[in-house]
């Protein structure tokens, strides 16, 4: 099978960074596909030496001819809640490897219970929410917690200076209506009201209120770390942004196409009196998922993965050399930061 990659959900915003990725770091062995064949004729304009295949999730026939030579599937269609299991079943029935970029817990959750099995058995590799929500946190909490075979508590705090949500943000909000999930005394759990507090995310995000909000890390590190207690924080600021229907899409302001939006991921992890620390800064939390996607599709491609199966980003790469294999121009990683509690 020769190196061939399917993007479904190509004309999409985020697939679109991540096929002008690849394109730019010279992968031309490219299968766009998608829902819509007309945005894909569109598309083909600006990749015209690329192949397009309209794919209905309903059909699998075309499903199968569209990933038909695909060693890697990269599903780029939200919500995952509808798309993930039927192009998940097409990977199997074409043996390709499978990456998506889901940020919904049950969606995960959902591949995990239904496919563990018979991605081993096929020895196909399936890596969901390995995007900004989801697989940055996941592979920080790694490389974090690396020589610690117990943690007591893992805490995530994400500071966005605005969200200026997508189209397909928010069809993936109104979709997703189950009870969000946090992780406790080893196990998953509803995520009980809690009170809102402030956290200093330093320049260029500063001082914000965060909410507890549990996003596809929660799962994705419980599945992997032997740890007690997760928790993630999101700045109400975004929340207000994501809830306000009158807040526009992001707009583009650099060569990249990405927008102004600034980020910062701290994670914090604690061993009996021992604190780690290390945070994560860049520019659109859109953009962000395309270089972590084309690294993961390099290292599937190169063999440097650590098992078959359905597994995390944490799991299945080196986490800290895979978080400093990226440029900082991306993501600038910090060092990590240890200190003795009281």
């Amino acid at each position: 099978m020769e190196n061939r990659i399917a993007i479904y959900g190509a004309y999409g915003h985020t697939g679109k960074f991540i096929l002008a990725e690849l394109f730019r770091q010279g992968y031309k062995n490219l299968i766009l596909s998608g829902r819509d064949h007309e945005k894909l004729t569109l598309l083909h304009q600006e990749y015209p030496d690329l192949e397009i295949k309209a794919a209905d999730l309903h059909d699998p026939k075309t499903l199968d001819d569209a990933f038909s030579g695909a060693k890697i599937i990269i599903n780029c269609a939200g919500p995952y809640l509808d798309t993930a299991k039927p192009i998940i079943e097409a990977a199997l029935r074409s043996g390709s490897h499978y990456i998506d970029l889901s940020a919904e817990q049950k969606a995960v959750l959902d591949v995990f219970e239904q496919f563990a099995e018979p991605a081993k058995n096929n020895k196909i590799l399936i890596i969901p929410a390995a995007a900004f929500y989801g697989g940055l946190a996941d592979l920080i909490s790694t490389a974090l917690t690396q020589d610690w075979n117990e943690i007591d508590e893992i805490n995530v705090y994400i500071g966005l200076d605005s969200w200026h949500p997508t189209k397909g943000t928010r069809l993936t909000g109104d979709r997703n209506h189950y009870k969000r999930l946090t992780f406790k005394d080893n196990r998953l759990q509803e995520l009980e009201a809690g009170i809102s507090k402030e956290w200093d995310f330093k320049n260029p995000i500063g001082i914000k209120e965060v909410v507890a909000l549990p996003l596809s890390e929660i799962i994705t590190i419980s599945r992997h770390l032997n740890v007690n207690t997760i928790n993630t924080f999101l700045s109400q600021n975004s929340l207000d942004d994501l809830r306000n229907n009158d807040t526009p899409e992001p707009k583009p302001v650099d060569s990249k196409n990405r927008s102004s939006q600034q980020f910062c991921v701290e994670v914090i992890a604690v061993k009996s009196n021992i604190r780690r620390t290390i945070s994560a800064q860049g520019q659109d939390i859109y953009a962000v998922t395309a270089p972590l996607i084309t690294e993961s599709i390099k290292r599937i491609l190169s063999g440097s993965t650590k098992k078959n199966g359905v597994t995390t980003m944490g799991e299945v790469f080196d986490a800290s050399d895979f978080l400093k294999s990226l440029n900082d121009d991306d993501i600038k990683i910090t060092a990590i930061e240890e200190s003795t509690l009281n």
